[in-house]
């Protein structure tokens, strides 16, 4: 591949040594993923490419889709070999889509494969990668053994047992995998299915929730387990972060009002958020986790294929929530109670990166390095343009020098390059300003900047 060598995406000299000398040599720390734990645990084996690369990745669903390729070969009842040539036949023309270099880079890096993806090329390329994962020396562990990846944090709901993790904890692998607690069905209290999940977070609490406070207290005892299996983060995907005023009797009754079945207000929803988010942010600070909160998706878009397919397959896209306002009196009414734990703030509208990127310098109190942190690019802006837009955002209204660096928010096990492809993009914009003369030429200083933003802050900060 003339296009994925070892200099991809570095531009001169200063961005080359920044990247090979530096951020390439760093192991990495995936804070947040979505991979199965059980997956790894049971160190796996796939069958063929298509199992690990394209059954779940709706990245490539959307793709596919828009060329025109039919359900049946996306997420219908076509062979896994029919699904890869109807990939192959997508690559192409997937060009300046971060897919076509993450496509590449992946043969690359975890199959030695440099010829480009194509129609000419499918057959080959489905026969090798297929025999190699149909080994042994490819299973899950060993794919993320490959990648040097030193510490994974999946997502597990409260409900988890946590089992799997227990198995990775006994076992001789030497990555370390941990959980983040992501509650956020216990939250969306106006979601259709939302009573079935309480009752089934009363069987595992081990007593009836009927009331706000027994809610709090099964997830406090579930904070408290995740806790002791060594869970050190939360998770949450929010539209945006609500906060209205309430007291302790009106959620109380919009609580019980719900679990009769009845259809809360909006006022209502937005009031017993705001009383959950405060009582999960309290009770993170007091276990020292960090929290994080996803913002600003427009989910399930398309009612007809959700009926069909359900969430998670594709029909999702970029909301445009008002988010200051109220993350601030959140953020603020923990503060003031001085019980606001580390955070990160991860947002996918980049209209709103100055906003979020501000936002985390209102609550730096001096307290830890980089207390509050503005997430990477994640979901639609985890490409060249959306990284370096938060990268510029961070670096003009925050300290870029303490930043937490890159995490794949990943369900596939090939999805580890994204790493590489972020350092590179970091490296490069660091190298480019430093041959204008706009940073300093002392390749030692900023080389320390980027292996800190590549790894050594993620390990402080998240104290792996």
């Amino acid at each position: 591949m003339d296009c994925i060598n070892e200099n991809f995406l570095l531009h001169n000299e200063y961005a080359n040594e920044l990247y090979h000398n530096y951020a390439s040599k760093m192991p990495i720390i995936d804070y947040h993923c979505h991979l199965s734990p059980k997956d790894i645990a049971d160190d796996r084996v796939f069958r063929n490419i298509t199992e690990i690369w394209i059954h779940g990745d709706h990245y490539k669903w959307r793709a596919m889709r828009t060329y025109g390729i039919d359900e049946k070969f996306v997420t219908g009842d076509a062979s896994d070999k029919e699904k890869f040539f109807k990939w192959a036949e997508v690559v192409p023309f997937t060009v300046r889509n971060p897919l076509f270099h993450w496509t590449h880079l992946e043969l690359s890096r975890y199959f030695g494969i440099t010829e480009y993806l194509n129609n000419q090329s499918a057959e080959r390329i489905y026969e090798a990668t297929s025999n190699q994962l149909n080994n042994n020396s490819s299973s899950c562990q060993h794919l993320i053994s490959k990648m040097n990846v030193e510490v994974i944090c999946t997502t597990e709901d409260p409900i988890d047992n946590l089992e799997n993790h227990d198995k990775l904890l006994k076992s001789d692998f030497k990555t370390k995998v941990s959980t983040s607690f992501r509650p956020d069905k216990a939250i969306l209290i106006s979601n259709e299915n939302y009573n079935q999940y309480v009752s089934n977070l009363e069987e595992v609490a081990g007593f009836d929730i009927n009331s706000f406070q027994d809610l709090c207290d099964a997830l406090a005892l579930r904070i408290d387990y995740f806790n002791q299996h060594g869970c050190k983060l939360s998770d949450h995907g929010l539209n945006y972060i609500p906060f209205v005023e309430f007291n302790d009797n009106e959620v109380d009754q919009i609580f019980r009002k719900r679990r009769e079945g009845k259809v809360l207000s909006n006022i209502e929803d937005e009031k017993f958020q705001s009383a959950i988010l405060l009582f999960l942010g309290e009770t993170y600070h007091k276990y020292g986790w960090v929290q994080q909160f996803h913002l600003g998706a427009l989910r399930n878009n398309n009612s007809r294929m959700n009926s069909v397919l359900g969430p998670d397959t594709g029909w999702d896209s970029i909301g445009d929530y008002s988010q200051a306002l109220t993350l601030s009196k959140f953020l603020n009414r923990l503060d003031s109670k001085d019980q606001l734990t580390k955070t990160i703030l991860y947002n996918l509208n980049p209209a709103d990166n100055e906003v979020l990127a501000t936002m985390t310098g209102n609550f730096n109190d001096g307290s830890i390095k980089g207390k509050l942190q503005f997430g990477s690019g994640w979901w639609f802006l985890d490409q060249k343009d959306g990284i370096t837009k938060q990268l510029n955002s961070l670096s003009n209204m925050g300290l870029i020098s303490c930043f937490i660096g890159m995490l794949t928010d990943s369900r596939s096990f090939l999805s580890f390059p994204r790493h590489e492809y972020f350092r590179r993009v970091l490296c490069n914009l660091f190298g480019e300003e430093m041959k204008k003369g706009e940073l300093p030429g002392d390749v030692k200083w900023m080389g320390k900047i980027i292996s800190d933003i590549c790894y050594y802050n993620a390990k402080e900060y998240f104290n792996f």
